[in-house]
């Protein structure tokens, strides 16, 4: 073990064996990322957890009493989070969670295995509500191919797809919060964004690591649609 630039300490993985090279790399992130020491000391399923922690610390976003649906939600780092600040244990507030992963129980957390893209996805979700939400959040990703025009239009389409939910479901000042990566939403989507919501913004949460290209994208306030409540 050697120390990094802050002064910590590097674990560092022999090579050899069966183990691949970006297997290696992968797990010598794993062992010196300071987020998956803090998720597991803190009980969360997931670094991605301290993701939507810094982000609703800094625009408050989730409040007692709301309906969250988590879209994309295993293995339930989001979820843990948004349960807790709604109070969902505590029947306060509701949170609805998907994956095409399983995803062990979480309280106050209802939860369904299914993919966000069937057809009778949208459905499904709304009958899981009973009503509207009031935020509407997804760190899916889609799954990629190795070619970037490729799998940028596969991104783009799966936020397009969860943005265009959200607006059939959102109550009036809601929230939407999506994984986008790269420069962002494209202008065409985030143009949408801009006329249904009040404000728009790209954040970057210092949870996400600095080497990765993974942006989300913020839009509050929403200004209400014209089609019938579900």
């Amino acid at each position: 073990m050697a120390k990094d630039s802050t002064g910590r300490l590097h674990i560092t993985v022999k090579s050899g064996g069966k183990r691949k090279l970006s297997s290696k790399l992968w797990l010598e992130r794993q062992l010196n990322d300071p987020y998956v020491a803090k998720a597991r000391a803190q009980g969360y399923r997931s670094r991605a957890a301290f993701k939507l922690v810094e982000i609703d610390d800094k625009y408050r976003l989730l409040k007692p009493g709301m309906t969250v649906v988590d879209l994309g939600a295993a293995p339930g780092g989001w979820s843990q989070v948004a349960a807790k600040r709604v109070g969902a244990a505590e029947g306060r507030g509701r949170v609805i969670a998907i994956d095409l992963l399983e995803m062990g129980e979480i309280p106050g957390v209802t939860f369904a295995q299914f993919d966000f893209l069937d057809n009778d996805a949208p459905e499904k979700l709304i009958a899981m509500m009973g009503g509207r939400a009031d935020i509407v959040m997804s760190d899916m990703a889609a799954n990629t191919t190795g070619h970037r025009k490729t799998d940028q239009l596969r991104i783009v389409g799966l936020v397009e797809t969860a943005a265009a939910f959200a607006c059939d479901v959102l109550n009036p000042g809601g929230t939407f919060l999506a994984k986008v990566f790269q420069s962002g939403a494209d202008a065409e989507l985030l143009a949408q964004l801009k006329r249904d919501f009040a404000t728009v913004r790209h954040v970057k949460p210092a949870a996400s690591r600095q080497d990765s290209s993974e942006r989300y994208v913020l839009a509050t306030g929403f200004r209400g649609g014209t089609k019938a409540a579900p």
